[in-house]
């Protein structure tokens, strides 16, 4: 094969609890991923030597050496297969970049696949998810896709099963935010108020809803943990979210870490108006409309340049 691409999915977690810390520095999660229509698509090519290059919009906050995730996906898989990373790596992003929307880990997802294709490695979809969840704890969702429990890190995952489509609006903000940083201001905004960190817990109507296929009752139940510390550091989200839910949202949260804020439409019409409202609104820099739940990472047909002939005589 000359090149393989794989496209896979940005994610929002419509649910996550964060417990306390582990004896490993991890934060315990319970995490209901679902994963949207928002895509990078990663391609990957035999090279003299391994290599990063990306292109879309944030790309110059994306790192093009060893610190990326992608590249560290190469690395760990050819260790495994006994083989040098001898690949060009190409990320198209379309996941809004450090937005907490797993674009770092969906590109380690996506380059698992596209390299263990490309080398004819043969590795079942389980084991790549294994090696994900080695570079990360969002990594194995990006390659599951759909809608998923996960715990522990969030790399232990129990499929959702549910028929129906949601639609959703991503409110995208200038510059990033930490994902350390919004962790740590967490437990920092808990210990200054006394609170109690319990395990956390699945939110039993929450599931329910999404197995009936119920937006409204869906909307009502998302919750993020780290929303608080997200808007501390980032103040001017909770107008972002105010505005939203008053264009017309059954539901709203920060997504993961942030600063991307998500909004759920009860349908298609609603959602694009949400956005077009959102993008007027002056709180965002711009508003995506997505639905899910997706598949996770697969693998593209290869795209065929048609050959023009010449005609002789």
């Amino acid at each position: 094969m000359s090149s393989v691409t794989v496209s896979v999915p940005a994610k929002v977690n419509l649910q996550l609890a964060v417990g306390g810390v582990r004896p490993d520095g991890f934060h315990e999660l319970v995490s209901v991923f679902h994963a949207v229509s928002l895509y990078d698509e990663v391609t990957v090519t035999p090279a003299d030597r391994l290599a990063v290059t990306c292109e879309g919009e944030g790309v110059g906050d994306v790192p093009l050496d060893h610190n990326n995730l992608a590249a560290r996906a190469a690395i760990l898989l050819a260790d495994r297969l006994g083989r040098e990373p001898n690949v060009g790596i190409h990320i198209r992003k379309g996941i809004p970049v450090a937005g907490g929307m797993a674009g770092g880990s969906a590109d380690a997802a996506a380059t698992l696949l596209a390299c263990d294709t490309l080398w004819r490695g043969d590795t079942p979809r389980p084991m790549l998810r294994r090696l994900g969840a080695e570079l990360g704890s969002d990594v194995p969702f990006s390659d599951l896709g759909g809608t998923a429990i996960g715990t522990g890190r969030g790399e232990r995952l129990a499929s959702v099963p549910t028929t129906a489509r949601f639609h959703w609006v991503f409110a995208l903000a200038d510059g990033g935010l930490s994902t350390p940083a919004v962790y740590g201001e967490c437990d920092r905004l808990r210990a200054s108020a006394g609170e109690p960190v319990g395990p956390p817990e699945p939110r039993a109507e929450l599931i329910a809803a999404l197995r009936a296929g119920d937006a409204h009752a869906l909307g009502a139940n998302l919750v993020n943990d780290l929303q608080p510390a997200a808007l501390s550091l980032r103040p001017a989200l909770a107008a972002t979210l105010a505005a939203g839910m008053a264009a017309g949202a059954v539901g709203s949260l920060v997504s993961g870490s942030g600063p991307t804020c998500a909004f759920l439409a009860p349908d298609r019409e609603t959602a694009h108006l949400v956005a077009e409202r959102l993008t007027g609104s002056g709180t965002c820099r711009a508003a995506r409309v997505a639905f899910g739940a997706v598949p996770g990472a697969r693998v593209l047909p290869r795209r065929v340049v048609p050959v023009e002939r010449e005609n002789t005589v």
